[in-house]
């Protein structure tokens, strides 16, 4: 009798054990997690920049630029998660990787972190805070082929050389060998600070930036502010000679945004000081941009202007105008046809149109 209840405990052990396990294994798969998703996008128009010539073309990127990604995070217990992200861009239309011929293969984000109660730490390869506070408060967002203040950002120092400018962002949407850290979200408001390190054994190529972001019902703002420093061999930030300004020193950049939605139209509005140090002189550049974003039907009517204007430098004034409307399919995909204008002094006007598809998955 006691040989059979002994037997009886045993097997009942070991059941809840097996049970244990399985359940522990279990928790255990469900507490980590890796998505796939991302975007094509693809536009059917011409292309013309100040002072270039006309291309009719069949491109990536109208609305937003292309790319695919892959994120995970893993349950560390106490309201900690290690967390990872490698995003990469590439081109649907040749099916070849990234935005440009020399671009990495995770040129969007790669990096690793921790999230936790107090806040966000992550390093690797990161999208700038500037490049945030830019793409949320102007209505088309992050295109490159159709917003305003996208061009005036990142469409100027040592990236077309088929116009020639001292206006324009240096060190491109993401920052190598950057960590940053992001705070708790306290009712709506937010902020992160970031530093990038040259990785060399100068003193120099070093970039830091701070940005708060605020979130309170239809409304919205941001103030950010980025500082970029150069050696004598910039590297990832790209040479300079061809946009007609060597020898740039430092650069630094502040920016603030508003929004609001009153649900018949969202009022967008952007103003940016970037101050640049050359090793003789300096100069600056006041940008500012307006737009709003109006329901028509089922999609949305967009419409920004965009103005710059040098102080000391080339002396330039640039003028860009989007209109454009953006139709949905379904929740993941959307049609859209744009158009914009743009016109810096003393050089022939810049024309895109263009009709597009994106999908998201």
């Amino acid at each position: 009798m006691k040989t059979s209840i002994s037997r009886a405990l045993k097997t009942a052990v070991k059941a809840t054990a097996c049970a244990a396990l399985l359940a522990s294994a279990s928790s255990a798969f469900a507490q980590s997690s890796v998505q796939l998703y991302g975007q094509v996008d693809e536009w059917v128009g011409a292309q013309k920049f100040p002072g270039g010539k006309n291309a009719v073309q069949v491109s990536g990127g109208g609305m937003s630029t292309s790319y695919w990604g892959l994120k995970g995070a893993e349950d560390l217990g106490n309201g900690y998660k290690a967390i990872f992200t490698l995003e990469g861009f590439f081109r649907a239309q040749n099916g070849q990787y990234g935005r440009f011929t020399g671009d990495t293969t995770f040129s969007r984000n790669a990096y690793v972190g921790i999230e936790s109660p107090y806040g966000t730490v992550t390093a690797g390869r990161l999208t700038t805070e500037l490049f945030v506070s830019t793409i949320l408060f102007n209505p088309f967002i992050d295109s490159y082929v159709f917003s305003p203040m996208v061009y005036h950002v990142y469409l100027g120092l040592g990236t077309f050389p088929t116009y020639s400018t001292d206006q324009g962002v240096t060190g491109d949407s993401g920052w190598n060998n950057a960590v940053q850290y992001q705070s708790p979200n306290f009712n709506g408001l937010s902020a992160s600070a970031m530093y990038a390190l040259g990785n060399t054994t100068q003193n120099g190529a070093k970039k830091w930036s701070g940005q708060v972001l605020y979130f309170h019902g239809p409304f919205a703002a941001t103030a950010v502010y980025q500082y970029v420093n150069f050696n004598n061999t910039p590297g990832d930030l790209g040479s300079f000679d061809s946009s007609g300004v060597p020898g740039l020193k430092a650069q630094s950049v502040a920016q603030v945004g508003v929004s609001y939605d009153l649900k018949y139209v969202k009022l967008f509005g952007q103003y940016m000081y970037t101050h640049n140090d050359q090793t003789l002189t300096s100069w600056h550049v006041n940008t500012a941009q307006g737009g709003v974003s109006v329901p028509a039907g089922p999609g949305t009517v967009m419409a920004s202007y965009a103005y710059s204007r040098d102080g000391g430098g080339f002396d330039q004034t640039r003028q860009t105008a989007a209109i454009g409307y953006d139709y949905p399919l379904s929740k993941r995909t959307d049609v859209y046809a744009a158009y914009l204008y743009d016109h810096i002094s003393s050089q022939s006007s810049g024309n895109t149109y263009g009709v597009g598809l994106r999908a998201k998955f």
